[in-house]
């Protein structure tokens, strides 16, 4: 893959992510009967494109747990982030997701050793303040702020997962990596869940399917097989641009208008995608790094 393909698919990915928050709140179901069945129609769709589609590895037992063990950070991230849409909408959710750029470039820095230039640093503070403008007050009472911290931890486990991916998909088709990733989600979601999702009704079956189709085995193969090309931070710049397909989306079905504080946080941190997208440029490849 080219890096022009690598960031179209990224794209792509940006906009089938950011109507995962509106797909969440049409479907009337609790966050874990969510990711369950998100995860469930998922690796319906990727079992055979794992199959049938690019000729797929023989992966080692070693593989397979590291595999699962980014699904479940994966899982981890989806339910925290439902928690928040459900808590405090669809726009305060995606917003506070948008962190986790800031916390891959830490993350890359200390897990990898690579140096985060001062001009990084710069966006981690652009994406601190913002988040402190998207809420009005930190009141942990408030249904705003407790979506917030949800969000922001579904930030820092989606960053997790990034660069997890980086380290444990080379080799591995992408539709191979997702659905190995899809079965430790359904494997540690479904029991707990499965009598709850034989009771909701064919609406929300509706929206987790296509949570699970779009969002989920499209969008999350396009985002591990661009990380063959692109590295983390180069992948979560482009990713950070899901609350404006978000927010926009929630502003016309919900009604959700955002108030001038949440509009100053998020200029800010969309200032901070678009300063990250310039320093993207430059950042080293993977091939490229020691």
């Amino acid at each position: 893959m080219q890096r022009r393909h690598a960031l179209f698919a990224l794209h792509l990915g940006a906009l089938l992510f950011g109507l995962s928050g509106i797909f969440a709140k049409l479907a009337v179901a609790a966050p874990l009967v969510i990711v369950a069945g998100r995860a469930l129609f998922a690796v319906l769709a990727l079992w055979p494109l794992s199959r049938f589609g690019e000729a797929a590895a023989a992966l080692t037992n070693r593989q397979r747990l590291a595999l699962a063990g980014t699904g479940l950070l994966l899982g981890g991230h989806w339910w925290s982030f439902f928690i928040a849409v459900k808590v405090s909408g669809v726009a305060v959710a995606t917003l506070g997701f948008a962190s986790f750029p800031a916390f891959t470039v830490l993350l890359e820095g200390l897990l990898f050793r690579e140096r985060v230039r001062p001009s990084e640093w710069g966006v981690v503070a652009l994406v601190s303040v913002g988040l402190v403008l998207v809420t009005p007050d930190f009141d942990l009472g408030s249904d705003a702020t407790r979506g917030l911290v949800w969000a922001v931890l579904s930030g820092l486990l989606f960053a997790l997962v990034s660069v997890s991916n980086r380290a444990t998909t080379r080799g591995v088709k992408p539709a191979q990596a997702a659905l190995w990733q899809n079965l430790a989600i359904l494997a540690c979601c479904l029991p707990p869940s499965a009598s709850v999702l034989l009771t909701i009704s064919a609406g929300a079956w509706l929206w987790i399917a296509l949570l699970g189709l779009l969002c989920t085995a499209l969008a999350h193969s396009l985002f591990v097989s661009s990380l063959r090309v692109l590295n983390a931070r180069s992948a979560s710049v482009v990713f950070a641009l899901e609350p404006v397909y978000g927010i926009a989306f929630a502003w016309w079905l919900f009604a959700e208008q955002p108030g001038p504080r949440m509009f100053a946080g998020a200029a800010l941190i969309l200032l901070a995608t678009v300063l990250s997208a310039r320093l993207s440029r430059h950042a080293p490849r993977p091939d490229e790094q020691s």
